[in-house]
């Protein structure tokens, strides 16, 4: 910040410095030169611009060029193109100033501000700091005018050109000072006083990789090194690599008259790798794009780009690949090989996300794999889990969802599905639409929705459960209703308080309507105008009646809906009708049979007798609203 005055007249105290005149180009070098032969401060100077020669150039190869001088109404002549926007094209200033001893009586000493450059010196801004206070006088354009051009020549900015804005600017602001005569200014302002030519920065070429997503992780967030991103999934037509062509800048001259060339071009990022047919070069005005042919994911292998969808690993590990991802429509498959059965194939703790995976080996503790189609050559730890839409286990000791599930050996693992076909079951709990259970042992927990059928009954201590509600779809549903039931009953209950009111409203008032109904039509037939009061008040009797019709309408709709929801819980009631449990050989031990009633909720327990070959069990209504459970022949 520089503040500056007008006065000469020095302040008793200060040292006498005797007035002297210079001609120089570097005005902040001669103010220097002054305070050090004066033995006083830089500070403690001040000047004024006496006059101002500008003086320009055009270079010319093995030419030396003389330098002439113009007025400043012939610089804003210059054509920017050929002139100020020419490398050859040079301008100075040389300024006259006499140089004297600051006045502490400056009139604009409480007027604070200061002048700035952006980073190119292609525009120049006046700050007036907040507090800064200015009186009108009849010099005060001119007077502003000096302070601004001190400040800019003290920062070796030229003056008189790039400011065809200040005339307007000075004239607004002592315009403002001339109507508030003590103009303050209760937060700082910024004022465009200059403004040269900003160049354009070159672009150098890039090279981007837009199939690696990998997130950049913020510095406060802990990293996950166990999901690094082993490949990367893309789809079909999805941009992987662009190479954008490099740009050349255009040239500038800031308001110290410097001119600004460009950097040249950088070409260092030229692809220098190869694609194969999976992966399109598209030559487009920007550079190059490559674009994939088909969903899978991308690979580099000697210089070579390609999308691939087969991978081949030998173990999913925090050590090897960490955890692997790819959505499910990328068709990525993925085939994992750890045949030492001492060695999981799927490691610790690593999540596995892909299409398809084929596990030759086992499944380790708390990892997790999901899949539309997973087949497990292996076993699964008592703590991991598998999802698949068609699942395939050979050892399943886990968690198991999915849609269509085989299971070679269920040791007291959790199965969820809609399709469940089990070879071998040795404990477990096994939930869903159809159970099938080859060989089964003892201390099994099978609950389906339609079917459980067992071929072979090894032991006992076995549940088998018919609930019809057992379909999460099917729970939802029921639960949905319910919820819509109650919420509609509710419904009911306001609209009938509201019928209540607005038909005592027209009962009490039928009468009088009836006579007001008389009038009008009189009036209409005599051609009589209506009083707007009759109008008014058989438009609102009217509008009620409507009111009340529309809402009986609504409790019929609303019991309708309730109708219908009640007859979808009736149906789920009737499915478990047509549920069947069914034992091919002999009951064995002590087995249980379970049917779930939605109407009333209550659970029918039936214990074969062992050694009993009745096969075939299902819920039967003896009596309307009575259940039980019976021995059927099919």
């Amino acid at each position: 910040m520089v503040l500056f005055g007008a006065d000469k007249k020095e302040t008793t105290g200060r040292k006498k410095i005797r007035p002297v005149v210079v001609k120089t180009q570097n005005v902040a070098r001669e103010l220097m030169l002054a305070a050090r032969s004066s033995e006083v401060e830089v500070e403690d100077l001040d000047f004024f611009i006496l006059d101002t020669q500008t003086y320009v150039r055009m270079d010319q190869e093995g030419v030396e060029v003389e330098w002439e001088e113009i007025s400043s109404d012939a610089v804003y002549d210059l054509d920017a193109k050929t002139t100020m926007l020419n490398g050859d094209f040079e301008i100075k200033q040389i300024y006259e100033i006499e140089i004297f001893g600051k006045n502490d009586f400056d009139k604009y000493k409480d007027f604070h501000v200061a002048v700035g450059a952006n980073a190119t010196k292609c525009k120049i801004y006046l700050s007036i700091k907040e507090g800064s206070t200015i009186t009108y006088s009849p010099t005060i354009i001119p007077d502003l005018a000096m302070l601004i051009n001190k400040s800019k020549i003290r920062a070796g900015i030229l003056i008189n050109i790039f400011d065809d804005m200040l005339p307007d600017l000075l004239s607004k602001l002592s315009a403002r000072v001339r109507v508030a005569e003590n103009l303050v200014f209760n937060k700082t302002e910024t004022l465009l006083i200059a403004k040269g030519f900003e160049p354009t920065i070159t672009q150098d070429d890039k090279l981007i990789f837009h199939y690696d997503k990998n997130e950049i992780v913020p510095e406060n967030k802990k990293i996950d090194y166990s999901k690094r991103g082993f490949i990367q999934s893309v789809y079909k037509d999805e941009l992987l690599i662009e190479y954008l062509n490099p740009v050349m800048g255009q040239a500038g001259r800031n308001c110290r008259g410097e001119f600004m060339e460009p950097k040249p071009i950088s070409t260092l990022n030229v692809p220098k790798f190869g694609i194969d047919s999976t992966i399109k070069e598209i030559k487009t005005n920007k550079g190059i794009e490559y674009r994939a042919v088909q969903n899978g994911y991308i690979a580099f292998d000697k210089n070579i780009y390609s999308i691939q969808t087969y991978i081949d690993v030998d173990q999913v590990s925090f050590k090897t690949t960490g955890s692997i991802s790819s959505p499910f429509d990328s068709d990525i498959s993925l085939n994992v090989k750890e045949l030492d059965a001492q060695k999981d194939a799927v490691g610790t703790g690593m999540e596995v996300n892909v299409a398809i995976i084929d596990i030759e080996g086992n499944v380790g503790p708390n990892a997790k794999v999901n899949a539309k189609k997973a087949i497990i050559g292996g076993q699964t730890h008592k703590t991991s889990v598998v999802s698949a839409t068609n699942l395939n286990i050979h050892v399943h000791k886990g968690r198991a969802y999915g849609e269509h599930i085989y299971i070679a050996r269920l040791e007291h693992g959790i199965v969820e599905g809609d399709k469940i076909n089990i070879a071998q079951a040795m404990g477990g709990e096994i939930k869903g639409k159809e159970i099938k259970i080859e060989v089964c042992g003892s201390y099994v927990k099978a609950s389906a929705s339609h079917l459980i059928e067992i071929t072979r009954l090894h032991s006992g201590e076995n549940i088998f459960t018919i609930d019809p509600l057992l379909g999460k779809i099917f729970q939802d549903d029921t639960n949905e209703n319910q919820e819509d039931i109650e919420q509609f009953q509710n419904d009911i209950k306001e609209i009938e308080r509201d019928i209540a009111k607005y038909t005592q409203v027209i009962l009490g008032n039928q009468a009088t309507f009836d006579i007001i109904k008389k009038k009008l039509i009189h009036y209409k037939k005599n051609n009589i105008k209506m009083p707007p009061s009759f109008v008014e008040q058989y438009n609102k009797f009217v509008k009620i009646e409507k009111h009340l019709i529309g809402l009986k309408s609504e409790k019929k709709l609303l019991n309708n809906k309730i109708s219908l929801l009640g007859a979808k819980t009736a149906a789920f009631q009737d499915n478990i009708l047509n549920a069947r449990i069914i034992n091919r050989g002999a009951w064995i031990g002590h087995n249980e049979i379970k049917f779930k009633l939605i109407k009333p909720e209550i659970e029918l327990v039936y214990r074969p007798r062992d050694g009993s070959n009745e096969h075939i069990f299902g819920l039967v209504e003896v009596e309307e609203g009575d259940f039980e459970i019976q021995a059927l022949k099919s």
